[in-house]
């Protein structure tokens, strides 16, 4: 885009628990000391360094997305030298129920002081409309993937899997009860099934041993960590879409999918449901509950004019979730930011 210098600054190079592949950052960034400590299993980043880098770069907007004590810090900086800070979120009203008194507060003094908001999705705007942000303060910058990348990957010419579980091999995100839905479904269908499970993490051995005991129904295969240029071939070769989270503020695995075209069964605990998978329309919306998934599944498997139905309606519910929509979301609250002298004033 025009016009626009940017400069990122990463607490770290990459957190313990995750191994992304990173590509080249061809923008100009800043990757911080690492100063990182684990509170009940949450990473807290505490980077004081942050100060002097954003002093080297002097930026007219300052763009944080998280209340670690690195982010305050560069909140506390734009406060002192007078330079409009924008938040940006990817929560949800639902996700940050549980937040502290001293989250919350934390929050208002950080929103009180900023004049432009920005969200990840709908839920995002919810939330900031608890703290009595107006509409038209919050800008969206939705969580997106690489469209083009799948639809560049060709279709194969018949699946190879009937359901694709992508993501840490953790309890939280279901690898189990994934296996247990397809172990349902296999019954009613009446046939063996077929599933992929991408990713690693502490419950891959579980969840191995598990399918062991199984095999006269569910055929599992297990490709462990995957890198990006691997995914969209993966999510080709299978039909459905698991996505059993028991808690996710969003979900870009489900962008993932819905590129490649499939249809999603989510919770109702990740924020995509309800925004990119719509109940019906690309996907079903299910509580946590195996024959409830199994009895959806079955229909999407067993029904083809049902199943091309929703590929379709995922390839087209996608296609708003780009990276330059993404970006121009961005730019606005920042330009909004800018614009908005008299704002600033009144929240200093």
């Amino acid at each position: 885009m025009s016009g626009v210098t940017l400069q990122v600054i990463f607490c770290a190079y990459r957190e313990p628990n995750r191994q992304w592949d990173i590509p080249a950052l061809e923008f100009d960034h800043v990757f911080l000391r690492e100063r990182i400590t684990t509170v009940k299993g949450r990473y807290i980043h505490n980077n004081p360094d942050v100060i002097g880098a954003l002093g080297r770069f002097g930026p007219d907007v300052i763009v944080t997305d998280q209340f670690n004590p690195t982010h305050l810090y560069a909140f506390a900086y734009a406060i002192f030298k007078g330079v409009p800070h924008v938040p940006m979120t990817d929560g949800t009203w639902l996700s940050e129920q549980a937040l502290s008194g001293v989250h919350r507060m934390v929050r208002r003094i950080v929103y009180a002081r900023s004049t432009a908001f920005i969200a990840a999705s709908e839920g995002g705007r919810k939330l900031y409309a608890s703290y009595g942000i107006a509409p038209e303060l919050c800008f969206l910058s939705y969580l997106c993937t690489d469209n083009e990348r799948y639809l560049r990957t060709p279709e194969p010419a018949e699946k190879t899997f009937d359901f694709i579980f992508c993501g840490r091999m953790v309890a939280e995100k279901g690898p189990m009860f994934a296996l247990a839905v397809a172990e349902e479904t296999a019954r009613r269908l009446g046939r063996v099934v077929r599933i992929l499970f991408v990713g690693a993490g502490g419950e891959e051995e579980r969840v191995k041993a598990a399918a062991r005991e199984r095999t006269a129904l569910v055929e599992a295969r297990f490709h462990g960590f995957a890198l990006q240029a691997e995914l969209p071939a993966l999510y080709r070769s299978a039909s459905v879409f698991l996505f059993p989270t028991e808690a996710d503020v969003w979900g870009v695995v489900a962008n993932e999918a819905c590129a490649a075209g499939l249809p999603v069964i989510v919770s109702p605990h990740a924020g995509v449901a309800g925004e990119l998978v719509v109940e019906e329309e690309n996907g079903y919306i299910r509580p946590l509950d195996v024959p409830r998934w199994a009895e959806c599944a079955t229909a999407l498997l067993g029904r083809e004019e049902l199943y091309d139905r929703f590929s379709e309606r995922s390839l087209a519910l996608v296609r708003e979730y780009t990276f330059d929509n993404a970006a121009a979301g961005l730019l606005d609250a920042c330009r909004h930011s800018l614009a908005a002298p008299e704002l600033r004033k009144r929240a200093a």
